[in-house]
C-alpha cells in the first residue's frame, strides 16, 4: 500500500498546537500517510510560545509532497508580502499538489497568489483584515473549512483537526475517518460553522437552547421536518427559534438540516447497497433528484460517482 506523503511547512511564529495536528490525526490513519515537517531553511523554527522546534527537513521536502500543509503563525508575524525564502519554498511544490492551510496559513497562500478567485476561509477574528488585504479571494468566514480542490483552507485551531479528518474521509472513506476520530478522542464531524464560536453575550441563566431539538431532529431526518416542527419541539416562536439556532450553530435550521441529510446520505452511499431513491427517502429528501442536487452542491459529485469512489474502501 502506497503511503501519501504529507509535508507540513513550519514558519517562524508558528502555533505549536496546530503544527502538530497533521501528524497526530493523519498519523492515526493505519499507516496511510507519511507526515514530514520542514522549514524554509532546514533550521529550527521559533514558535509563538516560549520554545522553538527543531525540524528534520528543509524546503526540498516540499517537492516530494502529495499534500502540503501550511501551519498557522501568530497574527503579529503576518506581513503584506510573503518573504522571499517562503516564496522560494512554495515554488518547489509540484503543480497539482494538494495544499492545505490551517487558520492564518491562508494568508501565506493568498499573499502568494494561490487563492485568487478561489473560495477560502480563515479564523473569524482576522477575516476583516484578510478581506482588506486580499479582495480577490472569495472569503467565507462562517465555515470550518473549504475544499476548493486542490486547495483547502480551514479556520482556527481545532479546525485543523476537522480538515485533516476530511482528508482521511475523502481519501479513504468515513469508516477510517471515524476510527481516527475515536483514536484521537475528537468528533468525526462537527456541525455548523465558525459563527457558533464567535464571542456572543452570555445567555441569561436558564435560557432555552436548541440542542435538544437538534438531537430530536437527527433521530427523524427521514421525516419532512419544517421550521414550525422544530420551533414547536423547542417551545419557541418561529422567530426566536431561528435566531437562537443561528447563534448557537452558525447556520439556519434549513441549511443545517440539509447538511445533516447530506452527511447521512454519504454514509449510506458508502456503507449500503440501497438505491439513490431509497437513500433519499431514508434521509428526508423528497426524491432521488433532490439528493443528487444537494450532494452535488455540497461536494461537487453525483451519488453514483461518490459511491464508486468509496466502493474499494467498504
Amino acid at each position: 500500500m502506497r503511503r501519501e506523503r504529507v509535508v507540513v511547512l513550519a514558519l517562524d511564529g508558528v502555533y505549536p498546537f496546530e503544527l502538530g495536528i497533521p501528524s497526530r490525526i493523519l498519523g492515526a490513519a493505519d499507516g496511510r500517510y507519511e507526515v514530514l515537517t520542514c522549514s524554509v531553511d532546514g533550521g529550527p523554527v521559533r514558535t509563538n510560545a516560549d520554545f522553538g522546534v527543531t525540524v528534520e527537513h528543509g524546503p526540498e521536502a516540499l517537492a516530494t509532497a502529495d499534500t502540503v500543509v501550511i501551519a498557522p503563525v501568530a497574527p503579529a508575524h503576518l506581513a503584506d508580502e510573503v518573504p522571499g525564502d517562503v516564496l522560494a519554498a512554495l515554488a518547489l511544490i509540484r503543480p497539482g499538489t494538494r495544499i492545505v492551510s490551517i487558520c492564518t496559513g491562508a494568508f501565506v497562500l493568498a499573499a502568494a497568489g494561490l487563492l485568487d478567485g478561489r473560495r477560502a476561509t480563515t479564523h473569524w477574528q482576522v477575516a476583516d483584515h484578510f478581506r482588506r488585504m486580499f479582495p480577490h479571494v472569495d472569503l467565507d468566514p462562517d465555515v470550518l473549512f473549504v475544499d476548493d480542490h486542490p486547495i483547502l483552507t480551514s479556520a482556527g485551531a481545532a479546525s485543523g483537526v476537522d480538515v485533516c479528518l476530511h482528508l482521511v474521509r475523502k481519501d479513504h472513506g468515513s469508516r477510517l475517518a471515524n476510527t481516527v476520530a475515536r483514536r484521537c478522542v475528537v468528533p468525526p464531524f462537527r456541525d455548523g460553522g465558525q459563527a457558533q464560536y464567535i464571542e456572543q453575550p452570555v445567555p441569561e441563566q436558564g435560557a432555552a437552547t436548541t440542542a435538544a431539538t437538534r438531537a430530536w431532529a437527527l433521530e427523524r431526518l427521514g421525516e419532512p421536518l419544517t421550521l414550525a416542527d422544530l420551533a414547536g419541539h423547542a417551545r419557541m416562536s418561529l422567530r426566536t427559534f431561528a435566531r437562537r439556532f443561528h447563534e448557537e450553530v452558525g447556520l439556519s435550521p434549513g441549511r443545517w438540516l440539509i447538511q445533516q441529510r447530506v452527511g447521512r446520505a454519504r454514509h449510506l452511499l458508502e456503507s449500503s447497497d440501497l438505491t439513490v431513491d431509497q437513500i433519499a427517502g431514508r434521509v428526508g429528501f423528497a426524491t432521488g433528484a433532490s439528493l443528487r442536487q444537494h450532494l452535488n452542491a455540497a461536494i461537487g459529485v453525483t451519488p453514483q460517482a461518490y459511491r464508486r469512489t468509496f466502493q474499494t474502501t467498504r
